[in-house]
């Protein structure tokens, strides 16, 4: 009767991913989680599904100062050792056992892509941490005393909070009618000229380049300073995470509306993406 009640449970699980839960499982959002300012490494990305972030147990365990976490083969659960207490999460149950207690949890344990993801809220506060939500750099910040993270679990993201709101910004006035492929590809011309030596070194420095006159119309008119959308957001974060979708190119214009030909003329013509033509 065990084993059948445990195969029944896993088949649930298997059918509530590949139709509910992946319908509502977003990996496009790239979400970052720091611990006590730190950026914490996965394996695999933490994604959301219906609003809640999960993230890799072990990983997340460790950084906030688990002594051990293991699996459970038989009972299909993820056990998590930490100051003297045991957290027990069962994969396809809205609940968790601390100490033997029972404790609801909202959206519970999955697997996904041979890991056991947890709600990060859940395991963060369970663990005594607070947790608050950035949403305007989708990162969860995490803060616990007394601890220390793993050097093998830190990640050296590249990028700061302040590249990313400029970068969002440039893409949401350069791209704000285009798809998402065409402000990933604005986003990959302000990184392939922060990489060129023509260029200065910085996000911030290249928008607000001056050398060869003002590099960007939206710094003249001012729709640089506009909010971004949520896909102007995610592209710049994902292209300051190293995505690139037009190659080495270093400029793009719209042939449609722009005043000035000289790129045209100038440049090598590489490929076109919406309204956007990008050259080399």
């Amino acid at each position: 009767m065990r084993t059948i009640r445990y195969t029944t449970l896993l088949l649930m699980l298997i059918l509530s991913i590949s139709t509910g839960a992946a319908a509502q499982m977003d990996t496009k959002t790239p979400i970052d989680i720091t611990v006590n300012g730190k950026y914490i490494l996965f394996d695999v990305s933490p994604f959301m599904i219906s609003g809640t972030t999960y993230v890799p147990v072990r990983f997340i365990s460790g950084a906030l100062g688990a002594e051990r976490v293991s699996w459970n083969e038989g009972e299909r659960t993820a056990v998590i050792e930490f100051g003297g207490r045991t957290l027990a999460l069962p994969t396809g149950e809205n609940h968790a056992y601390l100490d033997g207690r029972y404790m609801n949890m909202n959206g519970g344990a999955i697997l996904y892509r041979d890991r056991t993801f947890v709600p990060v809220r859940f395991i963060a506060e369970t663990m005594g941490a607070d947790v608050l939500w950035k949403g305007d750099c989708f990162t969860v910040a995490i803060t616990r005393q007394g601890i220390n993270v793993p050097d093998s679990l830190v990640w050296e993201r590249g990028f700061d909070d302040i590249d990313l709101y400029w970068m969002a910004r440039v893409i949401e006035a350069e791209a704000s009618g285009e798809s998402f492929e065409g402000k990933l590809a604005v986003g990959a011309v302000v990184i392939n000229r922060v990489a060129s030596s023509e260029y200065p070194n910085t996000v911030y420095g290249v928008i607000f380049d001056r050398m060869h006159g003002v590099q960007f119309e939206p710094v003249i008119n001012g729709t640089i300073h506009n909010n971004p959308s949520y896909d102007s957001l995610v592209a710049a974060k994902r292209s300051l995470m190293g995505e690139n979708n037009i190659g080495k190119c270093l400029y793009f214009f719209n042939p449609r509306i722009a005043e000035s030909t000289w790129i045209a003329r100038n440049r090598v013509y590489s490929l076109s993406i919406g309204n956007h033509d990008f050259y080399l």
